[in-house]
This record gives structure tokens, sequence and C-alpha cells, in this order.
């Protein structure tokens, strides 16, 4: 059985007839660097199904971030698909792209990228002003136990407590889609476990399909399934059959 069919065979034998929200049907991506060719992917194919919680897991320079950004539509690929929810990404406009991320996804990266001249709420309204159908600014603060943390100020706030304003930023739009990129990278233990403990609790009481990007392989015993990546491949898919809750990690 060649890669490219074990990988059809993970995906099918659990979900069985589920349409997935992602289908990524061999994909490559290679950066043209002077004369330099550098090839960030190689042949990956996935399904990312409606309502689950997977971790990619991979050292620096696996493919993680090229993967997530091209899921994200904030990249293409140079070869092969990416179908979501029957939107074909790979054959879409700019504007096509745009609405996409603005309407369907929302990221957390592993710097908050808050503004400092706003409030919690102001932050977290910049997303609301431009949704089709928000959660209030409060309403998406609240689900990450900051609704008492509403006027301040990210210099006011923890590094773990901005890291949940910057969440609940990108889930405020209620988006089908949480694409995460090292969230507690810059955390400690602790403050990084309350993170995930709000990732996990966005996935379960909203129903949001979310990939976590880490280098950290303690994270994956919270995920429905962990994928690992090498070498801009995929190395293997591992199905958690009882996904542990994040106050439980250990790394």
């Amino acid at each position: 059985m060649t890669r490219s069919s074990r990988q059809e065979h993970f995906n099918i034998s659990h979900y069985g007839k589920q349409l997935p929200i992602f289908r990524v049907r061999n994909i490559s991506k290679v950066y043209e660097m002077g004369e330099v060719a550098v090839q960030a992917l190689n042949n990956v194919s996935l399904d990312l199904h409606t309502g689950e919680l997977i971790v990619l897991l991979g050292a620096s320079g696996s493919g993680k971030s090229t993967l997530l950004n091209i899921l994200g539509g904030l990249d293409v690929p140079s070869t092969g698909q990416v179908i979501f929810d029957e939107r074909n990404l790979t054959q879409a406009s700019d504007r096509c792209l745009t609405s996409f991320r603005r309407e369907c996804v929302g990221f957390v990266f592993q710097f908050y990228n808050l503004i400092p001249s706003l409030t919690a709420r102001e932050n977290v309204a910049l997303v609301t002003e431009i949704a089709s159908h928000p959660m209030r600014p409060r309403e998406a603060l609240a689900l990450v136990d900051l609704d008492h943390r509403l006027d301040h100020f990210p210099a006011q706030l923890s590094g773990g407590e901005q890291q949940r304003v910057a969440i609940a930023r990108a889930i405020a739009k209620r988006p089908q889609v949480l694409l995460c990129d090292e969230p507690t990278g810059a955390l400690d233990f602790q403050t990084g476990k309350l993170v995930l403990q709000v990732l996990q609790r966005v996935n379960r009481e909203l129903g949001t399909t979310i990939a976590v990007i880490t280098h950290n392989a303690g994270i994956a015993a919270m995920a429905d399934r962990v994928i690992t990546m090498r070498s801009g491949e995929i190395i293997s898919i591992k199905h958690n059959e009882t996904p542990i809750s994040p106050e439980d990690l250990e790394w």
C-alpha cells in the first residue's frame, strides 16, 4: 500500500461516508528562491472532518505551517487541489479567497497580534464589525473566561490572557474552521494548558473544526487525530480513541 493510499485508508475507515469539510489531494508546494527551488510540501493528501480537533505534529521545516497557510487560503499549492465544503480553493480568485478567510476561517498564531491601544473588547470588535453573523465581543470573551477583562488593554493582560483574547477574536465571527499555529509556543507550561483548554471548549461547545500545529508531542494526546509530518510529507496519521483533557497533558 502506497503512502497516499494509506492516508485514504485512515480517512475513510474512521469517518465512513461523512463528507469532509476539507479535502486535500496531492498538493505540493515549491518556493523559488533565485535559482534554488525549495520543496515545502510533497504530494500531501488529507481529509479534515467537521467538528474534529487535529494536531499537526513535526519539527521546524516539516511543512506544517505551509500546509496550514494553504488550508487557510493564505497561500496556494504549486500542484494539487484543496476543496473546502465543495469550494475549490485552488481555482478561486483573490476576491473569493478573501471572502473565504473572512467568513469561514479563524486564525490563532504564536504571537497575539493585538492592537495595544485597544481594549480586549475593542480588539474582538474589529472582527465582529466585518463578519456576517458574529457573536457579541462580550460573548466571545466569556467563552475564553475573560468577560471580567473586557476593558483591559493588552499591556494589562498576561501572555495567556492575551492569547485567549486572540482566540476570542478568531471565534467571534463563528468560523467553521480554526487554524492555530503554535498557539502555546510563547507560553509557560501551565498557561499553555489553559489556552489548550479554551481550544478544546471551543471545539466541543461550538463544534468548530480545529487544527493545531506544534512541534510539542505532548499536546498530541488531546487530539482526535494526530498527523505527523517530516520533510514536507505526512508520515503517519494516528487516531486517539479517547482524547484526554489538556489539564492532564504533560510535556
